[in-house]
């Protein structure tokens, strides 16, 4: 289904489709500059409208030990609090809360999914949970609380025009 249309995804000018590779078909957005340098990081919805998130960890997604550093693994979740809120959103939003736990360890190579739900949405806060897993291996839970925002996404091209100032 895939049916991300009738949601705020309509509405963002940086969204991004992948065209080939291991994730055809999946979306990330583009606008994200600390997202993009540490991704990429990506998004479907299945046939039940439920949103998946993944990567597949590189070496710069590690910290000394070669596990996947925690703070990867932390803007990996925040990035899924907002795709799996996306359908809800209708805009723009911040995060105002976070919690995690970490569970286990993932080694450059593996694929780390990610699935959620929206536990509240009300008129300003969205409410959600998340779970992190390498194939069957959970490795980090979390949970989040979103803000709806009132001001506008400045244009795509903004950065880049300000960038070349």
């Amino acid at each position: 289904m895939d049916d991300l249309n009738k949601s705020a995804f309509l509405n963002r000018p940086d969204l991004h489709v992948e065209t080939e590779g291991e994730f055809r078909g999946w979306r990330t957005w583009s606008r994200d500059n600390f997202e993009t340098l540490n991704g990429p990081f990506y998004h479907r919805m299945d046939e039940q409208g439920r949103i998946h998130c993944a990567f597949r960890v590189e070496s710069k997604h590690l910290n000394g030990l070669r596990n996947v550093h925690g703070g990867c693994f932390m803007a990996f979740a925040d990035y899924c609090l907002f795709a799996m809120a996306a359908p809800v959103l209708q805009g723009p939003g911040v995060t105002v809360s976070f919690a995690c736990e970490f569970l286990d360890a993932a080694r450059e190579g593996e694929l780390v999914e990610a699935s959620g739900e929206i536990m509240r949405a009300g008129s300003s806060m969205i409410f959600l949970r998340g779970v992190l897993r390498s194939g069957e291996r959970p490795l980090f839970t979390f949970s989040g609380t979103l803000k709806r925002v009132k001001r506008q996404m400045p244009p795509a091209d903004a950065a880049s025009a300000a960038g070349s100032a």
